[in-house]
């Protein structure tokens, strides 16, 4: 099978398009696995719009290094939208299904080997407003997937300990954030599914600017900086966040299963 590595601000992803639905969490912690497969966050399948729905032009599976489903994945759904482009399975504005439910997407910019990638998240819910943990008051909002988000006053501040304690308990994502001088947002994220850090969660940075904008820390088009030094442009329209960034396509590869 032939195999393509996408890496989305510091999130990477194998994708590959298959015509056929079935349960790959054996092969994604295979193919995911850092030292003995390709490595990467994630798995994610395009599977043909088996409804015939006007309204995507695809499906999704989208599976954590662990083998274990996501309903959604920011980074994960921008890196998508560029491999459909690049392969002819969607046009430059799509439209996919996730188990979060339909994502639009836009590619601009496009190379075959890199693109401004921009999503259309689904509308955002918070949960919970007064989790006290550790002294800190957390919010836990639902971007597609439940995330916990906390501010800090440096974002060297993450406590990975209590980051796996509090994903454990709330079975959600862990973020903090700190709020830059100019009104731009830093953001760490703890995964589940990766249990770690990794280098950027797009749905995590749009809770995290989702709790800042819904308190009036920050205007409703900001700069996200996640670990890995990357930049991207959020945005909220009233009901939907929009998340903006650069894509890369690693590389492609034929995979002997």
């Amino acid at each position: 099978m032939r195999l393509a590595k996408y890496s989305a601000n510091g999130n990477d992803f194998v994708i590959f398009h298959s015509d056929v639905k079935e349960d790959r969490s054996e092969l994604a912690k295979i193919v995911c696995h850092r030292q003995e497969g390709v490595g990467a966050d994630g798995l994610i399948v395009l599977l043909p719009n088996e409804k015939k729905a006007d309204e995507y032009d695809f499906e999704w599976q989208f599976y954590n290094s662990d083998g274990s489903h996501a309903d959604m994945c920011g980074n994960g759904s921008r890196a998508c939208a560029h491999y459909a482009f690049n392969n002819g399975i969607a046009p430059a504005k799509m439209r996919f299904l996730t188990g979060a439910g339909v994502i639009a997407a836009r590619v601009e910019q496009n190379t075959p080997k890199s693109a401004m990638v921009e999503s259309e998240l689904t509308p955002p819910q918070i949960l919970e407003q007064e989790i006290v943990f550790n002294g800190h008051t957390w919010w836990l909002i639902n971007t597609g997937v439940p995330h916990l988000v906390r501010y800090s006053e440096t974002i060297e501040n993450f406590d990975i300990e209590e980051a796996r304690e509090l994903r454990y308990v709330y079975n959600a994502n862990v973020n903090v954030m700190h709020i830059t001088e100019d009104g731009n947002l830093r953001v760490r994220t703890y995964e589940r599914g990766v249990e770690d850090e990794t280098l950027a969660c797009g749905t995590g940075m749009s809770a995290c600017f989702y709790r800042a904008f819904k308190e009036e820390k920050v205007q409703n088009n900001i700069e996200v900086y996640p670990t890995s030094g990357d930049t991207l442009y959020l945005g909220y329209n009233g009901k939907t966040i929009t998340f903006k960034g650069r894509v890369k396509k690693t590389f492609e590869t034929e995979w002997e299963v």
